[in-house]
């Protein structure tokens, strides 16, 4: 189920759920928790490429949305009042994100230029397939993190999460024209950026994943043993979301737009992840009225 869709169904309602949930019901609010928390959770990490991060940003956020569940006045869809307050705590985050490539496009740049290209066998490369894949998500996410905190969060809800502009904009608090023009101006960045270096969009370029391996992992740019993107019970953005946004892009720009789109997507959570530790906690328990 995408809230990012203009249409989602499941067996109850969000309202169900707030209504359930403000009655003091414990598991109406923890499947409205399991519900949004995936969403949250991967838009925050794509935001701050750090896990650690991530998941400190999405515990503020679901603290500040169930804490202030008694304010909704149901004037707008719930997705759009819970993702505006995610986008504000997003946007408000002053803690830099650990970006271990560059602070800007032309600083990506000139690290991966520099960076040497080490050719590897066809061997190598089979036994190496989970670190190159990792090398891959690991520049992608250090693109997405050359882009502003503005067109960062526009373009990993209308392309990589696939929003149309109707919902985009209303999270965004902006008009759909000018949700489209900074949309479009983020894809244009970032494709202008892929299409100069990356070899996987224009084959002109030197730049090659499997070439980048050796150096990452003896620098410690990718750990083979402990994958940060490149896990086997992380699913895909495409495969999880099925975007299908109202957006027509150019042909040109649909290679990199897919190369996001297939970036690692945590689908499991520990059952103590988030708020549901705060189901154990009286204080908390209390204000929410908890049965």
């Amino acid at each position: 189920m995408n809230p990012f869709k203009n249409t989602y169904t499941s067996h109850k309602s969000d309202e169900e759920l707030i209504q359930g949930t403000l009655a003091g019901n414990k598991t109406s609010l923890t499947q409205l928790i399991e519900r949004h928390q995936p969403f949250i959770y991967n838009l925050a990490w794509k935001m701050t490429g750090s896990i650690a991060d991530a998941e400190d940003l999405t515990q503020e956020t679901l603290i500040k949305i169930i804490s202030n569940l008694g304010t909704f006045k149901q004037e707008s869809s719930f997705r759009t009042w819970a993702y505006r307050i995610a986008k504000n705590q997003f946007l408000n985050n002053q803690k830099k994100p650990s970006n271990i490539f560059a602070k800007s496009f032309d600083e990506l740049g000139e690290r991966l230029d520099q960076t040497p290209n080490i050719d590897l066998t066809e061997n190598e490369i089979a036994e190496q397939t989970d670190s190159i894949r990792e090398v891959r998500l690991t520049c992608l996410s250090g693109m997405l993190l050359c882009l502003t905190q503005e067109q960062r969060m526009i373009y990993i809800i209308g392309e990589i999460m696939g929003a149309d502009h109707n919902i985009g904009s209303e999270i965004m608090e902006i008009s759909k024209d000018n949700f489209r023009m900074k949309l479009s101006k983020a894809r244009k960045d970032l494709y202008n950026f892929m299409l100069n270096k990356c070899g996987l969009v224009n084959k002109a370029n030197p730049c090659r994943c499997h070439k980048k391996v050796s150096f990452a992992t003896k620098h410690g740019m990718v750990d083979a043993k402990n994958l940060l993107f490149n896990r086997k019970e992380y699913s895909t953005f495409k495969l999880q979301l099925e975007p299908d946004a109202d957006f027509l892009v150019e042909e040109s720009e649909l290679k990199y737009a897919e190369l996001h789109q297939g970036h690692s997507y945590r689908t499991q959570f520990d059952k103590k992840n988030f708020l549901v530790k705060l189901l154990e906690d009286a204080n908390w328990r209390s204000k929410l009225n908890l049965n």
